[in-house]
């Protein structure tokens, strides 16, 4: 019967009341057990205090990690770094000192030379002959100077006989004087003539005008020889001068084979067979093995730097390998007073730029790697500023 009754419809009265609002109150809502449930607590697993020490332990050492990547403190102020650096080497430019026609080119590119080697060579027809022409000249004022020599010699025979010539003077007027005494006293008492004692009288004139034309010979004669010897200040100064001509014209001569300064390697070689080159014209470079590092640190970055600390840096040509050196000495002055033109801060708009200070780093021999530096390469310096001597 109870079921019989749960499945009959409902009276239509009972439906108006169900249906009308202000017959029966509003019906609550149904509840779902999983949304309305109250939330239960939660918490992570006890760690033990061995994993909480490792934990900080981890966290501590990621951090210094990163300090020391990054040169933070307290890693910092052990060493400075610098990308602005550079190989550097004596590399010497090699022209000509004469002009004139290249007849032979010796070398190929990049090769490997030493010390006087020679190059290439230069037409020398031309500087042989000035040569010649040189050795002609001195010849000549040598034998301008001989000339001089042997006038001297000439003039100081003359002078010997013009000092005779004084000698005979000198006798003939002591003659002439005693005949003037007897003269006088035979012409007193009557024993010659005035006529004879004006002839004895007249000797005794003649003989002392010749001593004088005698000594005035030999005053000339004196001279004479050192006029030879004056003029041959003047010939020995035009056989030096002579002399220092054939050097130019020798030095000329053997400036038209150029040779190799120093050892090293070879740059492009850049002159030709047959070209024309004047004194001055680049033909190739010779770049020594002797290299070292400039490195261009920040003038703050320079306050603790010493010569003889130590020094590692990076090549990028060499796939960021590092070698080893020293400093070796630091600039006397920031790069910008060797700038030609140097920059002009009077005006009212001053902006403070940091100034760079060149470091010269000599490189530690033994080093295979050092082998392979050229001039040029750009390289990645750290300075340990602990230790040095400071100056």
């Amino acid at each position: 019967m109870s079921e019989e009754k749960a499945n009959t419809p409902p009276e239509p009265e009972v439906e108006a009341a169900a249906a009308s609002p202000s017959a029966a109150p509003e019906a609550e809502p149904a509840r779902d057990p999983q949304v309305d449930a109250q939330p239960s607590s939660w918490r992570p697993p006890t760690k033990s205090r061995t994993t909480v020490v490792a934990i900080i332990a981890i966290a501590l050492l990621a951090i210094l990690a990163v300090l020391y990547a990054w040169k933070l403190p307290p890693f910092a102020g052990g060493a400075e770094r610098t990308d602005n650096a550079y190989v550097r080497g004596r590399v010497t430019i090699i022209s000509p000192q004469v002009s004139g026609y290249v007849t032979r080119v010796a070398v190929q590119d990049f090769a490997e030379v030493k010390a006087g080697q020679i190059l290439a060579t230069i037409d020398d027809r031309i500087y042989r002959a000035r040569v010649a022409q040189a050795t002609a000249n001195v010849a000549a004022q040598e034998a301008s100077l001989a000339n001089s020599a042997q006038a001297q010699r000439s003039r100081e025979v003359a002078t010997d006989s013009q000092n005779a010539g004084i000698a005979n003077a000198q006798a003939q007027l002591t003659r002439a004087e005693a005949d003037m005494r007897r003269a006088r006293t035979l012409v007193a008492d009557g024993s010659i003539s005035t006529r004879e004692f004006d002839q004895t009288r007249a000797a005794l004139l003649a003989a002392q005008a010749s001593l004088q034309q005698a000594r005035a010979s030999r005053a000339i004669g004196t001279q004479d020889v050192r006029t030879v010897v004056v003029g041959r200040a003047g010939l020995q100064a035009a056989v030096a001068s002579a002399k220092a001509q054939l050097r130019l014209a020798q030095i000329d001569l053997d400036n038209t084979i150029i040779r190799a300064p120093a050892d090293g390697q070879l740059s492009e070689v850049g002159v030709r067979l047959g070209a024309y080159v004047t004194a001055g014209t680049q033909l190739l470079s010779v770049v020594p093995h002797n290299v070292w590092v400039i490195a261009n640190f920040k003038e703050a970055q320079t306050g603790d730097m010493a010569i003889g600390q130590r020094a590692r840096f990076s090549v990028d040509a060499l796939g960021g390998a590092e070698l080893t050196g020293r400093v070796e000495n630091l600039s006397p002055a920031a790069g910008s007073e060797f700038a030609v033109l140097k920059a002009d801060n009077a005006t009212g708009n001053f902006v403070k730029v940091a100034q760079r200070i060149a470091v010269r780093i000599a490189i530690d021999k033994g080093q295979p790697l050092a082998r392979r530096l050229r001039p040029g390469m750009s390289v990645e310096v750290r300075v340990d500023t602990r230790g040095g001597s400071r100056r």
